[in-house]
């Protein structure tokens, strides 16, 4: 059965356009041809706000909490999006208590890939991208598990860049779990070439980590600030080619395809196997 490559996107520092580079590398991604499907791991709900609007807790429907008490399949609860080609498993405020009920679970790393194998759709997508929220706890460590690469977005300042040694040294401890699990890429976004400690984050970080930083960078945006409000987006707001927005995601897309295919082709044989 077709597997498809799964990306978790972390960093536990807030602020970094995390929820906002998901959703707009997601769309991107079906923009060029891919069959995508987003995850929300965050209770605050952003991933599914920007795509379909916030979903209140419904007592009598099961939600993504109850799939990981139970570890049970996630096909009930895909939904479509606006964008052609990309579907969302969104979440509801009763996630929040995910973590907890995590910790006396036999296994506790493994649940979502556990809840990931029983999962019939999952086959009909060549991608799955996990929208974390800020923060190394249970729910992210199920997210890496269950993933084939990590995607992290850092904002072009000074602090957010040093956080990246304390994540790095995090995630390395998940190796023990997730031996498989690949380093993709830090993504540089709210970057301005007009702001000096913005070129001289690049400078060092290009310094320190070398290939592992993406040449596409994200740029400040106040588009894809409001996209969400509408639950657009970033192509669909702008609704135009030449758009900051629109420029920056579709090259982001076409560099995340060429990396992931340059790790031993795992994108190429989801899709054709």
């Amino acid at each position: 059965m077709k597997k498809p490559v799964t990306i978790s996107v972390v960093n536990h520092k807030g602020g970094c356009l995390k929820t906002t580079l998901t959703v707009n590398l997601a769309a991107g991604l079906a923009r060029a041809g891919k069959k995508v499907l987003v995850i929300d791991l965050d209770s605050q709900q952003n991933l599914t706000a920007s795509l379909i609007g916030p979903l209140p807790y419904d007592e009598d429907r099961k939600t993504l909490y109850d799939a990981f008490i139970d570890e049970s399949g996630l096909d009930h609860l895909i939904q479509e999006t606006e964008t052609a080609g990309l579907d969302i498993i969104p979440v509801t405020e009763d996630f929040a208590g995910a973590d907890l009920s995590l910790v006396s679970v036999v296994g506790r790393e493994f649940v979502l890939k556990n809840c990931f194998s029983k999962t019939e759709r999952l086959k009909d997508y060549d991608l799955v991208l996990l929208d974390n929220p800020p923060s190394i706890s249970l729910v992210v460590m199920n997210s890496l598990v269950a993933s084939d690469f990590f995607l992290v977005p850092c904002s072009a300042e000074y602090l957010p860049m040093v956080g990246l040694t304390l994540l790095s040294e995090s995630i390395m401890k998940m190796f023990k779990v997730a031996p498989d699990l690949k380093p993709l890429g830090v993504v540089l976004t709210l970057f301005s070439n007009n702001e000096r400690i913005c070129r001289q984050v690049e400078t060092m970080l290009r310094k320190e980590i070398g290939p592992n930083i993406f040449e596409t960078k994200i740029r400040v945006n106040t588009k894809a600030k409001a996209a969400p409000s509408v639950h657009k987006t970033i192509f669909d707001y702008e609704g135009s080619a030449k758009g900051r927005g629109t420029e920056d995601f579709t090259k982001l897309a076409e560099e995340f395809l060429s990396r992931v295919e340059a790790f031993g082709g795992e994108l190429k044989k989801a899709v054709n196997a």
